[in-house]
């Protein structure tokens, strides 16, 4: 009679198959969807995905499996993505391919089908692109259908796999997509890869988890009714099984299935046991093939177990056939070779082995392979070689094949896959002799600049040695990078710096402080300052050579992202000309972009803006994508800070469409997205600039400038009047600090926090903003001996210009009185050595010195006239519209109403067009303050109110807030004006309450703004 271990009746999960099939349908519906299902070893994850992937089975339906391989200590990089793949092809044919049309490059680092790789770049970035067109081939399959991609064993994973699902769960969130994974989550210790990734995932709105209990006996029963094909099977049975299986689906059918065989003397309570029962059971013959098998991995191909055994084909499928009845193997649904029904099963069957029976084993598995390589896929052959000869314990033969898989990995962009074989070929380093470390390193393509070892391959000594482990180290240093393991790159570049001589090989030493220059500042850590300048004397007195001029290039980039000094000018130029004479054309162009900036940093904008424009173009022919995105980011940045925000929109929407066709998007598509909305901002467009915010959704890359998008997002709710909104993205933004010390990044937030902290009723911590602002100004320029350039003309006058009107604002609050002499007397100081340029900059120099003034109680409409006539050349709408406005209080100060009428519609329909509520609510103060109505004809205009009348307060309101404008406390307001100080204090709340403001501070503030009292009546009186 035939035996069957699995139950045909599927038992229980009705939650689960809910849970599914609703987000099934979600994604249909364009909402994709991800689901996570985790469970112990053997609790029915792949049953669950079995019945859920034939119930999807529709025409509008199309389904993909795909599994995580155990190999060594992580998977295969992108096994289950490329086994997913391949079985979408043979199902869709032609249409995936024209689905891939255009990316069939990178695509094919995934499925080689698609054709050869190496006409596509292989550099940190290509990563990258194979994210973005991976994600854009599934997007073009899910146009007409449902696609529904199924991921087994996740906690098998390799890094690469894990950060490309998690890519295509971020990024597809317009397409009928859903995936669904399988994790072991037993198997998950507290140092596992796959923690951090599910934590990260769970605060994805569109992420489920679903967490697989065990059975409770009910189920037992219902499972073990299937099993045995009995509708109520014996009750003394089903609890023995059920205590002894704990209600894991797996260990009830190694139960069930001993039962039926009569092999109850061979049950205990061990879980190897239980695994193994089974297994012992079969013909020697049979288990036999099974040992072998389990070192094969968790899958093995038919060719290549018949090649190890090489005993004849008849011999091995009575074995297999044996193995498959039995439910141990099961032949993989390609047909082309076999699993074990659970891992747990494998694992079992190989730690049973012993020692030596294991080393021969995996050595006639590398043999074989060694000898004909088409019994694997040619894309994982590197890899299972490589660990064939590891757990061989054969090091001279080991370190080639780890090398060759690093090498192959490298190629499909795995670079975490890469850095592990780095590490094994380190490992395995000293156990192989010197002249087998030169011959494998020899054929090794270096990445980047670095200088590989050139020794006579005939001689070999103990510095040779060193230079060859130095060869693997910087590799492996490359691969951390790329990998984003900065940690383990940092202490593989120290490891590295120990065996160079800086003296005999100071280019190395030098290429090795450049990459920890750049690691640590990923990290945002201290010391990349001293790495590059460590660097810079190492290379100082050398020929001209790449790694010269790419450490040139670094130190002088670094450096314009700071505070360049001359000598940084210097520095990119002479990168540029030792780039060009060397060949190196991608880090020429890279340096030549760096001194477009710093020509424009140090007063001349027209040269830096032609000189990074043609870097730009002539990166194109290179095919150094990153170069070009870089390019075209900073390039738009440039002409920004220039007032010249059309040009910039238009550079920044081109830069995100390159950064999209190359996969770039996750390594500068932020920056590039706080640019275009930035721009969108500065033309009077914050809708816009708010979906292009929303729309945006990081990658996997790092370092991703989010602390820009938060600034962005807080200037557009403080234009809406949400102060309390917009603090909070500006405490996110300066809470994560990665650019703290960059000034395009630094003084615009301190100018944001400054305007938030006004509006909040708190101009003295908007003083103190200020102020640490011009501190920090004067210590870099002590420091660097005056020789800083002060080319930041457009982020830091607007600061200057707020400082001054909110010094202006508080004319006559005592605690604001006391120290404003200093504080007006440094930002003059702080504007004196400023040189304005451009149009932008000048009408803000204009707008200080009108702000100046008014702080002094002096200003004129011809203060501001100045600054209107320079800020309508630059065509931007923000210090337009509040110079307008400025203009208008002037002008109607002075008398001249029909002057401050024809400001202020001017400045309501600017302030309309931008969506400025907060201007929007000033203009109309004014207005009504000075008895305008602007939409009214001359003629029909009536006799200007009382200022405070406007505002809907009482003459003894009037009289209280003239008190609490001087600074007076509640009960100094009872006392004089003879009342209780309870109904002083009635008499504020009333008053908070028609001004629509927050506190005594910014009623006191608004009072001065808006002149509702003569200066006589503001100034101290002496109390």
């Amino acid at each position: 009679m035939e035996q069957i271990s699995v139950s045909p009746v599927f038992v229980g999960r009705g939650t689960e198959t809910t849970a599914l099939t609703a987000a099934l349908r979600r994604a249909g519906e364009g909402r994709p969807q991800a689901v996570l299902i985790g469970g112990e070893a053997g609790v029915g994850k792949t049953r669950l995905i079995e019945e859920f992937l034939d119930s999807a089975c529709a025409p509008t339906v199309v389904t993909t499996l795909g599994g995580c391989l155990e190999v060594g200590a992580e998977g295969l990089p992108y096994a289950p993505l490329a086994t997913a793949l391949r079985r979408l092809h043979r199902r869709l044919g032609a249409e995936l391919e024209r689905a891939a049309e255009g990316m069939e490059g990178h695509l094919a680092r995934l499925l080689p089908d698609f054709g050869a790789t190496d006409a596509e770049p292989n550099d940190e970035f290509s990563r990258a692109r194979l994210f973005e067109h991976t994600a854009r081939l599934f997007e073009r399959l899910s146009a007409e259908r449902t696609l529904v991609l199924a991921v087994e064993d996740l906690h098998w994973s390799d890094r690469s796999t894990r950060e490309l699902l998690a890519y295509l769960i971020r990024t597809l969130h317009r397409s009928r997509v859903m995936i669904v994974a399988t994790y072991r989550s037993d198997d998950l210790h507290r140092r596992h890869p796959l923690r951090p990734f599910l934590a990260e995932l769970d605060r994805l709105r569109t992420v489920q988890r679903l967490e697989l209990a065990r059975f409770g006996r009910g189920e037992v029963a219902e499972q073990l009714a299937g099993i045995l094909g009995t509708a109520t099977p014996d009750r003394e049975l089903v609890d023995r099984i059920h205590r002894r299986s704990e209600g894991n689906p797996f260990f009830v059918e190694e139960l069930a299935t001993a039962h039926q065989d009569g092999c109850v003397a061979g049950m205990t309570d061990s879980l190897r046991d239980i695994l193994l029962v089974r297994v012992e059971t079969l013909p020697d013959e049979t288990q036999r093939v099974l040992r072998i098998a389990a070192e094969g991995g968790s899958y093995v191909e038919h060719a290549l177990l018949a090649a190890v055994l090489d005993e004849g084909e008849e011999p091995l499928i009575e074995a297999l056939r044996n193995a498959v009845g039995s439910n141990v193997l099961r032949p993989d649904t390609d047909g082309e070779g076999y699993r074990f029904r659970h891992a747990l099963v494998r694992e079992a069957v190989s730690d049973d082995l012993l020692p030596g029976e294991r080393y021969r084993i995996n050595r006639r598995y590398a043999t074989v392979l060694e000898e004909n390589s088409a019994l694997v896929c040619a894309d994982t052959r590197p890899a299972r070689l490589a660990n064939y000869w590891y757990h061989a314990h054969d090091p001279a033969r080991a370190l080639p094949t780890a090398l060759d898989a690093a090498r192959e990995a490298r190629r499909r962009n795995a670079f975490a896959e890469q850095l592990r074989m780095l590490e094994r070929a380190l490992e395995l380093w000293d156990g192989v002799p010197p002249e087998v470390q030169q011959d494998t390193l020899r054929p090794y393509d270096w990445a980047e600049t670095y200088p590989p070892c050139s020794c006579d391959p005939g001689t070999h000594d103990d510095s040779c040695y060193q230079l060859c482990l130095v060869d693997v180290l910087a590799e492996a240093v490359v691969a951390a990078r790329r990998s984003g393991d900065r940690e383990r790159g940092l202490s593989l570049a120290k490891r590295a710096l120990k065996q160079v001589d800086e003296q005999e090989n100071p280019e190395r030493a030098a290429w090795f402080r450049m990459h920890r220059s750049r690691m640590l500042g990923h990290l945002h850590r201290s010391g990349g300052d001293e790495e590059i300048a460590h660097a810079l004397r190492l290379v100082a007195g050398l020929g001209p050579s790449a790694v010269q001029a790419e450490v040139f290039a670094l130190a002088a980039a670094h450096a314009m992202l700071g505070h360049p000094t001359a000598a940084d000018v210097a520095r990119a130029e002479r990168a540029v000309e030792i780039a060009r004479e060397v060949g190196a054309a991608g880090v020429e162009q890279h340096a030549r972009m760096t001194l477009g900036s710093l020509y424009a940093h140090f007063g001349d904008p027209e040269a830096g803006v032609a000189l990074l424009a043609d870097a730009v173009e002539k990166c194109g022919p290179l095919g150094a994508a990153d170069v070009y995105c870089r390019g075209l980011n900073n390039l738009a940045s440039l002409l920004l800070g220039l007032g010249r925000a059309a040009e910039a929109e238009t550079l920044a929407r081109r830069g995100l469409e390159a950064a999209g066709s190359t996969g770039l998007l996750a390594n500068t598509g932020a920056i590039l997205t706080g640019n275009l909305a930035e721009a969108l901002i500065a033309l009077g467009r914050p809708t816009e600039a708010a979906e292009v915010l929303a729309d945006w959704v990081g990658g996997p890359g790092e370092g991703a400038f989010h602390e820009f998008l938060d600034r962005l997002r807080a200037e557009l709710a403080l234009d809406q009047g949400d102060v309390t909104a917009a603090a909070a993205f500006l405490g996110r933004a300066r809470e994560a600090g990665r650019i703290a010390q960059q000034p395009q990044h630094e003084l615009p937030r301190v100018w944001l926090a400054m305007r938030i902290a006004d509006r909040d009723g708190r101009p003295l911590d908007a003083r103190a903003e200020l102020l640490a602002a011009l501190d920090a100004r004067v210590e870099r320029h002590a420091a660097s001996s005056g020789q800083l350039a002060d080319g930041g003309s457009g982020w830091l006058l607007p600061v200057l210009a707020e400082g001054a009107a909110i010094e202006a604002d508080t004319r006559g609050l005592p605690a604001a009185d006391l120290g404003r002499p200093v504080v007006l007397r440094r930002i003059e100081e702080a504007a004196a050595g400023l040189d304005p340029k451009v149009p932008l900059h000048i009408g803000w120099a204009r707008m200080l010195e009108g702000e100046l003034a008014r702080a002094q109680g002096a200003d004129t409409p011809a203060h501001w006239s100045a600054a209107v006539e320079a800020l309508r050349a630059s065509g931007l709408g923000y210090p337009l519209v509040l110079a307008l406005y400025r203009g208008a209080g002037a002008a109607a100060s002075a008398g001249q109403r029909e002057a401050a009428a024809g400001l202020l519609r001017e400045a309501r329909e600017l302030a309309a067009a931008r969506a400025d509520r907060h201007l929007q609510r000033e203009i109309a103060r004014l207005a009504e303050r000075v008895g305008l109505v602007l939409d009214a004809r001359p003629a029909e205009r009536p006799a200007a109110p009382e200022p405070a009348e406007t505002l809907g307060l009482t003459p003894r309101e009037r009289d209280v807030l003239r008190l609490l404008a001087l600074g007076r406390t509640n009960r100094q307001i009872a006392e004089e004006l003879y009342i209780s100080p309870k109904t002083a204090s009635v008499h504020v709340s009333n008053i908070l309450a028609k001004l629509e403001v927050g506190g005594r501070g910014e009623a006191a503030a608004l009072a001065h703004r808006l002149r509702l009292f003569p200066e006589g009546e503001l100034a101290p009186t002496g109390a």
